[in-house]
């Protein structure tokens, strides 16, 4: 019986995977390819964790996944794109517990402000309103998350603009090209992205809506719909909406207590200027943008 343990790190947070079974691979993933998408940097490092917060059972007969509050343990033989996501759930809370949240965002420094692009409920634009930011000028600070302290302060977000391909157990055949959306908004080349590298306030929140059939229109958000709009931001890397497997849904990993901490951090967080904007394109949606930034 063979045990590969290692240990993935997003900033400060840190998990320990543990892989069991008569054969066990070099590396629990792969590549780290879809963790840094979601998660902005996250890296392997020498194990110092005394105990897994997931394991894996390779040789077991029956699938199976559970959470016992603090362990995820996989049973039997699961594709890497479920223990992707799990990774993403477990770094999440930890991030968590360090005072960090990701967000399901992308930002910008422009016109010398940090601007969050939030994915919201319907997530319809914050990649192309991005892009666009940056094509006008802005700096970039996040392409896919954004991991944002207890002050509003983004400090570290993912640079990569789309996910080139789906790990097995994951495959989308609702999801287009990545780069289809872009080459229609913005033609066969992107616009250079020149990188923020410090950490950025972030002072103006914009929820995109593209449409090609909306006419522009830029509305400032009232409390309860900033919050409502970020909680599913946050809640995202949780991946409570989605199923693991045929027959197996993700775990509950989340409490009571968390959501609760999780709720006064963002009566704290959307404080800041929120605008929901509609437009056709990206480029219309910035011009709106410009008025309010």
């Amino acid at each position: 019986m063979g045990q590969l343990s290692e240990q993935m790190s997003a900033g400060p947070a840190r998990i320990r995977v543990d892989v069991v079974g008569g054969e066990v691979p070099e590396h629990v993933l792969e590549n780290m390819d879809f963790l840094n998408y979601r998660l902005a940097d996250v890296r392997l490092e020498p194990v110092t964790l005394g105990d897994p917060d997931l394991v894996w059972e390779r040789d077991a007969g029956a699938t199976s996944v559970r959470y016992d509050g603090r362990m995820l343990r996989f049973e039997g033989d699961w594709a890497p794109g479920p223990l992707q996501k799990s990774i993403v759930a477990l770094l999440a809370l930890r991030m968590e517990e360090q005072g960090l949240h990701p967000f399901h965002s992308s930002a910008v420094h422009y016109r010398g402000r940090g601007v969050l692009f939030l994915g919201g409920e319907s997530n319809h634009g914050k990649s192309m309103s991005q892009i666009e930011a940056c094509r006008r000028g802005g700096r970039l600070i996040s392409t896919e998350t954004t991991v944002i302290d207890e002050s509003g302060v983004a400090v570290a977000g993912s640079k990569t603009v789309f996910l080139k391909s789906r790990a097995k157990g994951t495959e989308r055949a609702d999801k287009a090209s990545p780069e289809a959306g872009a080459q229609k908004f913005f033609g066969a080349e992107m616009p250079a992205m020149v990188e923020h590298l410090d950490p950025a306030d972030m002072e103006v929140v914009i929820v995109p809506s593209i449409d090609g059939n909306y006419a522009p229109g830029t509305v400032e958000m009232i409390p309860f719909e900033r919050q409502f709009q970020t909680l599913h931001s946050l809640q995202n890397y949780l991946h409570l909406n989605e199923l693991l497997a045929p027959g197996w849904p993700m775990p509950l990993m989340d409490t009571d207590e968390l959501r609760r901490r999780r709720a006064a951090f963002l009566e704290r967080f959307c404080t800041r200027p929120y605008f929901l904007i509609r437009a056709a394109t990206p480029q219309v949606l910035m011009d709106e943008a410009d008025r309010v930034i």
